[in-house]
This record gives structure tokens, sequence and C-alpha cells, in this order.
């Protein structure tokens, strides 16, 4: 089919507001930090993976498992799917302000602050001193308060408790297809249920533990313009984004977990 040049220039005008956020939002995933982050997840997974068969399989961890953990974090498709998510949930948002503030020298060096502190805490040593300096710190504190007023501002814990119960739903769900588990989703819903508030409490300490370790050293004039930053619509929308991504890898790494280890029982049984 044969277009006018009038008619070119209009479909690629047309076309260009997508193309421009999408790459706004490789450009903000990169500012963000997602690869490091989504290694430190593998991590954390791995690690709570092997737990989790120390708990539910007998004697001696297999080999199998270990290469089951390694398929199911694979960083290039857990990343994968929380850059599709997080564009798409970022589409009909104006992200040239929040890409102008993350390049900024001073957002560059909290993202920082935040990756490495998220890395430190991988330790469990490192989380409990977290937790137990954050516990420590009167709530009149000037640092203390920024950080709340931050985790308040994102709705961080109702939306970490929601993203922690869906997964556990999911994990249970692929334990149940898998033959490892034998209960009624009313069953799933009611054991989850059951630790909200617990879920709720530990995550709130986790999160002050955690963004008091990252901002400490962050001025606070420049944490601030952090809190500031997050509360503008465009800061409210990339924060939806941001969960929407993490919540559907996460969903993804829970289902497939059960899964695995209901069949990893089974075999154990046999």
């Amino acid at each position: 089919m044969f277009l006018r040049p009038l008619a070119i220039a209009a479909l690629l005008i047309a076309l260009l507001p997508a193309a421009v956020r999408a790459d706004d939002a490789r450009r903000l995933g990169d500012l963000l930090g997602f690869a490091d982050i989504v290694e430190i997840m593998r991590e954390e997974g791995v690690a709570h993976g092997e737990q989790l068969a120390r708990e539910s399989l007998p004697g001696r961890i297999p080999g199998s498992w270990r290469a089951t953990l390694d398929r199911i974090y694979d960083t290039e498709r857990m990343e994968g799917t929380l850059r599709r998510v997080f564009a798409d949930a970022l589409r009909g948002t104006d992200t040239a302000p929040l890409v102008a503030y993350f390049e900024t020298p001073e957002a560059q060096r909290i993202i920082g602050l935040e990756v490495s502190a998220r890395r430190a805490m991988v330790d469990p040593a490192v989380e409990a001193e977290a937790r137990a300096a954050a516990a420590a710190r009167p709530p009149e504190d000037p640092r203390r308060r920024l950080v709340a007023d931050f985790v308040e501002t994102g709705d961080l814990v109702e939306a970490n408790v929601a993203g922690a119960l869906n997964g556990q739903f999911l994990f249970y769900r692929g334990m149940a297809d898998g033959g490892g588990l034998e209960i009624s989703e009313a069953e799933m819903i009611d054991m989850i249920w059951a630790q909200e508030e617990e879920t709720r409490q530990d995550t709130r300490e986790w999160l002050m533990g955690f963004l008091l370790l990252a901002h400490g050293p962050v001025e606070l004039a420049a944490l601030e313009r952090y809190v500031d930053a997050a509360g503008t619509p465009a800061g409210q929308a990339l924060n939806a984004a941001l969960f929407a991504g993490f919540d559907a890898m996460f969903a993804e790494i829970s289902y497939a977990m059960g899964r695995a280890l209901a069949a990893e029982m089974e075999m154990q049984d046999l």
C-alpha cells in the first residue's frame, strides 16, 4: 500500500508517543537499578528456596532442586516480566519529569544507597541490626519522620502486604496443582488471612529498617526532595507501576516454586 508523505508523517506522529513512553520506561528501569535489584532478589529467592527444601524434603537437598531454583530464578526472565509490566503500567503517564529527576546525581546516589542496603540485608545479621536500629529511633527523629512519610506516601506497607499474601496464595495453589497439598482454595485463603497481621508487622519493621539503613547517609534536604517527588502524580504513577511489575514477577515465581516443590516431594516419596 502506497502512503502519501503527509499520511506517513501523520502515522509517525501517531506512533511517536508510544515509542517515547517505551524508551522512557526502559530508561527509568535502568535509572532505578532494575538489573541489580533482580539479581539481589534472585539471591534472596534461592536462599529461601533452599530453606523450603530443608523444611519440606528430608535429608540432603537434591541436586535437581538446586537446578530447579536456577531455572525459576532466571534473571533474564524475571527482569523481562518486570520491565514489560512496568512499561504497560506507565502508559499514559508523562514520564519526562521522572526521567529528569532520577537522572540527577542526587537521585542516583539515593538509588545506589537503596541497592547497597538491599544487598547488605541479604545477610540475616545485617537485617536484624537494621531492624533494631530503626526500632530504637525516637518518633520525633527528623530522618525517621521523613522515612515514615515516604512509606505512607507510597502506601508501601499495604502494597507489600498485598503482594506477599498474593504470592503465598499462588505458592499454595502451585503446591495443590502439583499434588503436594490437598486443600481447597477457601482453606488456602483462610490460612493466608491468618498470617495477615503478622505479615503487616514484619513488613513495617523490614521497611523501616531497610529505608533508614539506605537513607542514613542522605542529607535531609535531599531526602525531603525524594519524598516530595514520590508524592507527585507522576511519582504515584511510578510507584503503582513498580508494584505492578514486581508483583507480576513475584507471582510467576511463587506459583512455579509451589509446583516445583510439590514435584520434588513426590519424587522423594517414590
